[in-house]
């Protein structure tokens, strides 16, 4: 196991997340979940660590299940391919779940179940690629 592959991979996912939470939908996403400027940039540190040391977490686990096939099958598309499936079938249900239960809107669970999805889809294919490499 490359402990290294984890964490380019995690740094591309978070890499994606600071676009898509400033540039595409910040605004959009702060009016949806009601925070202020300063409730969302308070603690920031703790908050980007642990979410970082969390898509450590995802990209272990993708990449155990990319490790079925066999390197030569192992291409950025193959792993994308498995980072979107694996999204869609484990973490963005469970996103609904809890959305679901806490009343939250149909536009914030886009926002967050489609990055999901595109941030597994860029782990799994920077996971798979590296093995190429």
């Amino acid at each position: 196991m490359a402990y290294l592959e984890l964490i380019i991979a995690a740094a591309a996912a978070f890499l994606l997340g600071f676009g898509w939470y400033t540039a595409l939908f910040g605004k959009a996403w702060q009016e949806e979940t009601g925070l202020t400027s300063e409730q969302a940039q308070s603690n920031m540190g703790r908050t980007h660590g642990l979410a970082f040391l969390m898509m450590v977490i995802l990209a272990y686990a993708l990449n155990y299940i990319i490790g079925f096939h066999p390197v030569e099958e192992q291409t950025f598309t193959h792993g994308m391919l498995h980072g979107a499936m694996a999204a869609a079938l484990y973490a963005v249900p469970a996103v609904a779940i809890h959305y679901l239960y806490q009343r939250k809107s149909l536009k914030l669970f886009l926002i967050d179940g489609v990055y999901v999805i595109a941030f597994m889809a860029l782990m799994g294919g920077v996971l798979a690629a590296l093995k190429l490499g």
